[in-house]
């Protein structure tokens, strides 16, 4: 079964707000440290929010990405549900 991918940083407020909605939805997630990942990884978190920077949290499921974002509940539900994880 296919799983939400969190890609995060632990000192990022919006990552933790996402970390805590998942888990109080009992939505399953594999968190994925942004900052201990191999450059190549980093380099497709950039690519999908614009190709400047990497931006956490940045949300991939079956193959499709939610750039990252401010938290907001009901933005997020609203992704998560045009994700079909939800």
């Amino acid at each position: 079964m296919e799983k939400l991918k969190v890609y995060a940083a632990e000192w990022c407020p919006h990552c933790r707000k996402t970390v805590e909605f998942l888990k109080k939805n009992s939505i399953p997630f594999d968190y994925i440290e942004i900052e201990e990942q191999p450059e190549s990884v980093i380099a497709e978190i950039v690519k999908v929010n614009g190709g400047d920077d990497w931006v956490v949290p940045t949300l991939e499921y079956g193959g499709t990405w939610r750039p990252g974002a401010v938290f907001n509940e009901e933005s997020l539900r609203r992704d998560l549900s045009a994700l079909g994880v939800i």
